[in-house]
C-alpha cells in the first residue's frame, strides 16, 4: 500500500523518517503544495538535515550511515530515501485538489494543522479535512485533535479519536474514515490517567488537574511581533526564546474522547511554553478518596505504573533521574513516569453535609463527615515531536492500513 501525507512540517517531516525507516509502505507520496528553494535537491536536504533530531543517516544507521537520499527526478519529483520510493507533489494545496487517486494512495496522514475540522464540507474555499476523501483517499489520519468550529454541530459518525494502545477498539473501520491521532499531550496523558483508572477505579477520582511543561512550537514566534487586529492573547507575539509563555490546551476535551470515564471528572487542563526545541513534561495531580484499610502511597502508584509498563509497550517506567532532553529520541514512549518524583499526601477531609445539596441528616446525626483524600502528584515525560507522538501516529497509521488490505 502507498501512504500520502500532506505537509511537510515538524510532524510531516518525522513522520517521513518514521516510515522510510520502518518500511510500512510500498511508496510515499508527500503533498507540500509549493515549490521549495532551487528545487528538489533543496528539498532533500531539507528532509534529510533536522536542527533538533539530526542528520537522517544517523537516525537509519547510527554511526555507519552514509547518503540514503538518492535517485533525485526533478521533472517526475520523485526521490528514494532510505530504499523507499517517495513522490513529492508542488502543486496544490486545497486536499480536494491534490490527487490522491492520480497516485494510488488510499491512506493520507495530515499533518499541516490546516484541516481539523471534520464536519466541514470538502468543497470548503479554504481546503477542509474531507477534500481529501473528494481527491480520491478512503482514510484519513489527523496528526492534530479535531476540532468543531461550528456551535451546535457534534462529532460526525465517521469520525473517531484514537491513541494507540489505550481506546484501539474504538476504531471501527466498516464505519470511520476521518481519523484523530489526538495530541502529543493528549497521549501522554492518556498513558498517565489509564493504569489509574483501571487499577484503583474512576469513582475514587474526586478531581484532577494537569500542566504541561511544553516545549516551543512552530506556532511562536522567535522574536516579538506586533499582534494582528482583534487578537487577544498577546503572549502568542512574545520571542519563544526568551520566555516562559503561558498557554492554552485541548488535552482535557480530547482525553475524554479517548478515555470515556473521564467525563464525568472533574478535569483542568493548562499548559505552559519554554524555550526548549523537544522535549516536554506533564504533571498531573489527583485527588482520590482513599481506602482506611490501604492507604493511596507512593509505592502502589509507581508499582501500578510498572506493572502496566510490562504490558504495554507504549509506557515507560523510569526510576533514573531525567531530563528533558534524555527523552528525545526515547524509542515508542508515549510517557516516561519520572518514578522518583511521585508524592502522595493523605488527609481527613472534614465535609460538612450542611453544605451539600440534596443531603438529608438523621435527627441528632453530626453533619460533619471525615473523608481520607490522598493528593498524588505524578511526572510523566515526553517527547512531543519525534519519538513520542510521531511514532505513536506512526504506529496508529500502520493499525489502519492493516485493516484496509
Amino acid at each position: 500500500m502507498k501512504l500520502g501525507i500532506n505537509g511537510l512540517g515538524r510532524i510531516g517531516k518525522l513522520s517521513l523518517w518514521h516510515h522510510v525507516a520502518h518500511e510500512n509502505f510500498s511508496e510515499v507520496v508527500v503533498n507540500i503544495g509549493r515549490e521549495v528553494g532551487g528545487g528538489l535537491h533543496d528539498l532533500a536536504s531539507s528532509i534529510e538535515r533536522d536542527s533538533t533530531f539530526g542528520n537522517l543517516a544517523a537516525y537509519l544507521h547510527g554511526c555507519h550511515g552514509g547518503r540514503v537520499i538518492e535517485e533525485l527526478n526533478e521533472a517526475a519529483g520523485t526521490m528514494v530515501i532510505n530504499g523507499v520510493p517517495v513522490k513529492i507533489l508542488r502543486n496544490a494545496r486545497n486536499p480536494r485538489e491534490i490527487g490522491w487517486q492520480e497516485h494510488g494512495v488510499k491512506l493520507v496522514v495530515d499533518s499541516t494543522g490546516a484541516f481539523t475540522d471534520p464536519t466541514a464540507d470538502a468543497d470548503s474555499a479554504r481546503g477542509a479535512l474531507r477534500g481529501h476523501m473528494q481527491s480520491g483517499a478512503e482514510k484519513v489520519v489527523l496528526s492534530a485533535p479535531f476540532k468543531i468550529k461550528s456551535k451546535g454541530l457534534v462529532m460526525p459518525e465517521d469520525a473517531v479519536t484514537v491513541v494507540s494502545g489505550i481506546n484501539d477498539e474504538s476504531y471501527d473501520p466498516q464505519q470511520h474514515s476521518l481519523i484523530s491521532a489526538a495530541s502529543c499531550t493528549t497521549t501522554c496523558l492518556s498513558y498517565m490517567i489509564k493504569p489509574l483508572l483501571d487499577s484503583l477505579g474512576a469513582d475514587r477520582v474526586l478531581s484532577a488537574s494537569m500542566v504541561t511543561v511544553h516545549a516551543a512550537t512552530g506556532s511562536q514566534q522567535v522574536l516579538d511581533r506586533l499582534p494582528g487586529a482583534g487578537a487577544q492573547d498577546l503572549r502568542k507575539n512574545r520571542s519563544i526564546l526568551n520566555n516562559i509563555i503561558l498557554t492554552t490546551t485541548g488535552a482535557a476535551k480530547a482525553l475524554a474522547l479517548v478515555i470515556p470515564e473521564m467525563a464525568s471528572i472533574g478535569f483542568m487542563a493548562e499548559s505552559v511554553r519554554v524555550p526548549t526545541a523537544a522535549g516536554s513534561l506533564i504533571i498531573l495531580v489527583l485527588n482520590l478518596q482513599d481506602d482506611k484499610e490501604e492507604r493511596i502511597k507512593r509505592n502502589l502508584i509507581n508499582g501500578i505504573y510498572k506493572e502496566y509498563s510490562e504490558i504495554n509497550n507504549f509506557l515507560r517506567y523510569s526510576e533514573e533521574q531525567n531530563v528533558s532532553s534524555d527523552i528525545m529520541g526515547y524509542p515508542v514512549a508515549a510517557a516516561v513516569i519520572e518514578a522518583s518524583e511521585t508524592h502522595t499526601r493523605t488527609a481527613n477531609i472534614q465535609v460538612n453535609l450542611n453544605n451539600v445539596a440534596g443531603a438529608s441528616l438523621v435527627d441528632g446525626a453530626s453533619p460533619l463527615l471525615d473523608v481520607p483524600v490522598t493528593q498524588a502528584v505524578v511526572y510523566g515525560w515526553y517527547d512531543n515531536e519525534l519519538a513520542s507522538y510521531t511514532n505513536m501516529l506512526g504506529d496508529l497509521t500502520k493499525q489502519v492500513a492493516a485493516k484496509m488490505i
